[in-house]
């Protein structure tokens, strides 16, 4: 039997921003600072999602008891839209990301929504928003859907009662001046998640225990934390809340290699799609664990020529330095590396639509 989609009641915004007052507030963008019009609110409750309302953007309301404050259930997502060479513009594996946010759901015992009902309130914000969708390359209309319990209680267990919100932003290039290599700090001290506990879910908490580890990064010089495993301390995880990728070159082969799926990382939809990529430029891809020491064998053997982090905000970023207590290693003279920039390059024009979209990964609004 087919669950019924709820309705979705559409409350434009009283006043409209003008063409122009829109223009200036997009004239310089940085990454989630600007919002547009309107968000989408769907509450759950009695079992069953109810009907959704997209209305103007402004506060939520909460109980100062609500159990998400609490006790930690709240999780999100990140997917972007793009404008397209024919005006139209697309969402980059929306469908992907629904997904995702249900098996977030999932392990933090918070109720699914239907993917068709996920999809629907993005289409319909998006349509309502249409004129925040930047027109340049590297710019694109970042949509960020979360979920958090409502519950009016402070007993600890799963909440009844949910509240399902998505909003959108304009983002600009993340790097505006050019691609820039970044220089991270391998953390000892720290982890981000253990086998067993939320390390690929996107819940809130994750994020929040990473910010002292960030921190410490910035302390010694760094931009980006990157995470081992929790159980040896050895094998390499990610950076920061982006996968990461090794790139080996042996006589005509290139390999990109990628730490694999544990149930510690989280499973990027932008890392799924380079090892599609990787493929159809001609190299080979792997999913496999890197320890720290081989990181830095295979540097100084010349073996691995490049590293990159990806993710849905920067796209790729590519890495210059890495350091730790004792050691630091620099990476192709801490310069943007030429497969790392081709995958990069691949990736923006089947999102922009200057380049087939062969494996069906935009979704037309």
């Amino acid at each position: 039997m087919t669950t019924a989609i709820p309705e979705l009641k559409i409350t434009p915004a009283a006043h409209r921003l003008s063409d122009a007052e829109r223009a200036q507030r997009m004239g310089s963008l940085a990454f989630g600072r600007t919002f547009t019009e309107h968000m989408v609110v769907i509450p759950y409750k009695d079992g069953a999602w109810q009907t959704g309302e997209v209305k103007p953007y402004g506060p939520l309301s909460l109980d100062p008891s609500a159990s998400s404050l609490h006790y930690g259930q709240s999780i999100f997502e990140g997917f972007k839209a793009f404008s397209q060479p024919d005006g139209s513009v697309k969402t980059f594996r929306s469908e992907q990301n629904a997904e995702r946010f249900n098996r977030s759901a999932a392990r933090m015992a918070m109720p699914a929504i239907p993917p068709e009902l996920f999809l629907k309130a993005a289409d319909a914000l998006i349509n309502l928003d249409k004129g925040w969708v930047p027109k340049n390359v590297g710019e694109s209309l970042y949509l960020r859907p979360l979920m958090i319990a409502t519950d009016p209680f402070l007993g600890v267990r799963p909440a009844t009662e949910y509240l399902f919100v998505l909003f959108a932003s304009p983002a600009g290039a993340y790097f505006p001046s050019g691609v820039k290599p970044v220089n991270v700090w391998i953390s000892e001290d720290f982890v981000r998640a253990a086998p067993g506990g939320t390390g690929e879910a996107k819940c809130a908490g994750n994020y929040a225990a990473s910010l002292v580890a960030q921190a410490q990064a910035l302390e010694k010089g760094c931009d980006q934390v990157v995470w081992l495993d929790a159980v040896h301390r050895e094998f390499v995880e990610e950076m920061g809340g982006m996968n990461l990728f090794f790139v080996y070159k042996e006589g005509d082969k290139t390999t990109v290699v990628t730490p694999e799926l544990t149930g510690t990382l989280l499973p990027g939809i932008t890392r799924l799609s380079l090892l599609q990529l990787a493929r159809d430029l001609g190299f080979a891809a792997e999913e496999r664990k890197l320890s720290v020491q081989q990181w830095r064998d295979d540097i100084a053997a010349g073996r691995m020529t490049e590293v990159f982090a990806c993710g849905t905000a920067a796209v790729i970023t590519p890495v210059g330095k890495a350091k730790a207590n004792g050691f630091e290693m620099t990476i192709n003279n801490g310069e943007n590396g030429p497969v790392t920039m081709a995958l990069r390059e691949a990736l923006l024009a089947i999102q922009h639509g200057t380049a087939a979209d062969k494996h069906g990964w935009m979704r037309t609004i």
